[in-house]
């Protein structure tokens, strides 16, 4: 008999069914946009790099080269706002398909594909605070230039009155005005003219007499507003310390008008109802009058039937 072995032989632990979960698991990716700052710290950042997943249907021309296919669709979709995205697309990169494979549904010829791919998006946000240039200045609002590409205005009641007031610039005719447009036809290509709203006027400071955004044309703003048309974004803005106060609301979108330009309207005196009657009844006596002035044409009598007895003696007669 073999001695037995102070120590008992170790015993090979199977792995248990939490262990086996605690691997990491393949899970389908999301159909959504995904920001990669889940927590929020991107979320106050102009621009943006984010993960979306698609699924695109790739025309039969591009059956042998389905990624060429893809990537012109992706294309059509920079400078453009997309929903999905909540910004417009000003690139995209690292084009992936997610499946091997490509389904073909019924006698349709066209791919379909799931797609993952990253895309840079201009997202603004209403509350965020940007630096954009003069390009037009007017009475009613100032028009910049974001990043020389996207368009922004400020209606004049999201200027302050107080400290800024509209300078109207030279006529066409005036000759200071000929002077000035060949000087500036004059500067090299490239640079930018400082008289950044000649012509049309502009906006300058009450107290010193300054142009609003200085010489380099150069505002800060608040965004208050996003207007999508014909999928481009465009940005409303104000320069108002507190933009969102009800105090900026144009009157003119008001239901009630200014209580300036109200009138009271009392109800009519009874003198004034007396005459009123009164020259209601001399015109219908008037009518009367006419009617009966008119001669009525009365239709002729016709005459009358002889009787049986003439018509018999007539008979007789002839």
């Amino acid at each position: 008999m073999a001695p037995s072995s102070p120590h008992p032989p170790s015993k090979r632990k199977h792995k248990t069914a939490d262990s086996k979960n605690a691997q990491p698991s393949k899970k389908h990716k999301k159909t959504e946009p995904v920001k990669p700052n889940d927590k929020g710290k991107g979320r106050d950042r102009e621009f943006q790099l984010v993960t979306s997943s698609m699924v695109v249907s790739v025309p039969p021309v591009f059956a042998g080269n389905p990624r060429a296919g893809v990537e012109e669709m992706l294309d059509s979709l920079i400078m453009r706002y997309i929903p999905a995205l909540q910004g417009v697309v000003l690139s995209h990169s690292n084009l992936a398909f997610t499946s091997e494979t490509g389904n073909i549904k019924g006698d349709c010829p066209y791919i379909v594909c799931d797609i993952r791919f990253d895309a840079t998006i201009w997202n603004p946000h209403i509350g965020m605070k940007l630096k954009g240039r003069i390009n037009l200045s007017s009475p009613d609002h100032i028009s910049l230039l974001l990043h020389r590409t996207f368009n922004v205005s400020i209606p004049r009641h999201h200027i302050p009155s107080n400290e800024w007031e509209f300078e109207y610039g030279p006529a066409e005719n005036d000759p200071e005005y000929a002077e000035q447009a060949e000087a500036e036809e004059g500067q090299a290509e490239g640079e930018e003219s400082s008289d950044h709203d000649s012509g049309n006027g502009r906006w300058v400071s009450r107290s010193t007499g300054e142009r609003l955004g200085g010489p380099d044309g150069k505002l800060e703003f608040t965004v208050i507003g996003l207007t999508v048309a014909n999928e481009m974004l465009s940005l409303v803005g104000s320069i108002q310390e507190d933009p969102f106060s009800p105090a900026h609301v144009p009157f003119a979108s008001a239901s009630s008008p200014p209580p300036e330009e109200t009138e009271e309207r009392l109800p009519p005196s009874d003198e004034v109802m007396e005459d009123l009657d009164s020259e209601e009844e001399e015109d219908t006596f008037r009518l009367l009058k006419r009617k009966a002035a008119t001669p009525v044409e009365e239709d002729e009598p016709e005459p009358p039937k002889p009787s049986k007895k003439k018509r018999k003696a007539k008979k007789v007669k002839d």
